[in-house]
């Protein structure tokens, strides 16, 4: 099978997006072949589509913003992940009965699995993205859902109203964490402390960390345009790109609570809509070491790539929070460790350790279907067990923050050997 060219708008690709392949002719042909209108009706897709003849390179106009994120997707910022419709197509094209992504990250493939009746099976090193995709597939009972994200709400707001009172109730909700100490001004930590205190009352404890935590990434001191990225507390008044004035760092995390609150029951009613009975499990840990069933015909996942994000550090504020365990030693091609020569043997040798071990459970011509940025043609089937079926390559936009830049993605599709 051989792979689509990728396509975008020829005035989407300068100097300064791609230096090292841009010249006329490339331009020429990636213009001429945008002619084809991207691929929108998912639903199409079948075993007997030929992958070959899709455009995946979607643009804003052609899959917005709203349909990326949709229901569940949107329940807690993660960097990093690929967009739901890339999973879907490929469900739908090889039809599996039990998919296994070893790096779930925040979920995307299993909920889309379980929308599609497909059961699935997760497993991730990190602590808060093993809860996240638990809690996005959770099945809920949506009136106590409600009844407890409401009852939340309206103590941490009668504790607000008692502090301002009684500087007893002031002095509970502070904490010796250096870390939380520095990046939320007083008030925004003692909501978010206060609403921490009251979690353990609740049923549905997972989903309500969930809001906690969207609310701290969002109640920290640091400027409205670098959520993502950044380096040190701004404690004073800056110029915000964002919104073109003098702006100030966010003072409480109530309002976020609040808003968070009502999103999250939203898209919770939205997926229950569409949520199946098929099964999901995550699993955390080590996916090089995760005992799992003998009988997955499909991997459908996006390993890390290599030295582009710190998994555990752009979440540092849950693990703070929460209090959870740290395990970024054991991250895979972790941004910290480079893309030096050493750091690029490192990640491959340990993606292949993922790839062998996940195989033994696979049954006999089970699929590995791997969304890849391989810039270093580091990626080998024969290597691990598995041969080369087909490849589709896409231009990808950066949509998001100040991250404007575009890249190329491969989705490589293997067989088990």
């Amino acid at each position: 099978m051989e792979s689509t060219m990728p396509i975008a708008l020829k005035a989407e690709i300068s100097r300064k997006s791609f230096p090292s392949v841009y010249d006329n002719t490339i331009a020429h042909k990636i213009a001429k072949l945008y002619k084809q209108a991207p691929l929108t009706d998912f639903s199409s897709i079948n075993p007997d589509t030929d992958l070959t003849t899709l455009n995946l390179n979607w643009r804003e106009i052609d899959l917005p913003e709203r349909l990326r994120t949709k229901h569940v997707h949107r329940l807690h910022p993660y960097m990093g992940k690929f967009i739901p419709q890339l999973v879907e197509i490929f469900l739908r094209k090889y039809e599996p009965k039990l998919v296994y992504d070893p790096f779930c990250g925040s979920g995307t493939t299993l909920v889309e699995a379980n929308t599609l009746g497909i059961d699935s099976i997760g497993a991730d090193i990190s602590v808060f993205n093993v809860l996240l995709s638990r809690v996005k597939t959770y099945k809920y009972d949506i009136k106590i859902v409600e009844k407890d994200l409401r009852d939340i709400l309206k103590k941490v707001s009668d504790c607000i109203k008692k502090s301002s009172k009684e500087p007893k109730l002031t002095k509970k909700f502070t904490t010796t964490n250096e870390y939380l100490n520095a990046w939320f001004a007083e008030q925004a930590g003692r909501e978010l402390l206060c609403y921490l205190s009251l979690i353990p009352n609740y049923r549905c404890r997972g989903l309500l960390k969930i809001i906690l935590s969207r609310s701290a990434r969002s109640a920290r001191l640091v400027t409205h345009y670098d959520l993502d990225f950044p380096k040190t507390p701004q404690k004073g008044q800056y110029h915000c790109y964002k919104h073109r004035r003098t702006c100030f760092p966010v003072q409480e995390a109530y309002k976020f609570l609040e808003r968070y609150t009502i999103d999250t029951l939203e898209r919770i009613k939205e997926f229950s809509l569409i949520r199946t009975n098929a099964e999901v499990k995550v699993i955390h840990g080590d996916s090089r070491k995760v005992d799992l069933p003998k009988n997955i015909d499909m991997i459908f996942t996006s390993p890390p790539y290599i030295g582009l994000i710190d998994y555990h550090e752009q979440h540092k504020y849950a693990y703070e929070l929460l209090r959870l365990e740290n395990n970024e030693t054991k991250e895979i091609g972790a941004a910290k460790k480079g893309q030096s020569d050493e750091a690029k043997t490192k990640y491959i040798n340990g993606i292949n350790e993922v790839l062998l071990h996940t195989r033994d459970f696979m049954t006999k011509d089970g699929l590995a279907i791997i969304v890849v940025n391989d810039k270093y043609n580091l990626y080998d089937p024969t290597k691990v067990g598995f041969k080369s079926i087909g490849k589709v390559d896409r231009h990808v936009n950066r949509r998001t923050g100040r991250r404007n830049g575009a890249f190329y993605e491969s989705i490589l599709i293997w067989r088990k050997a």
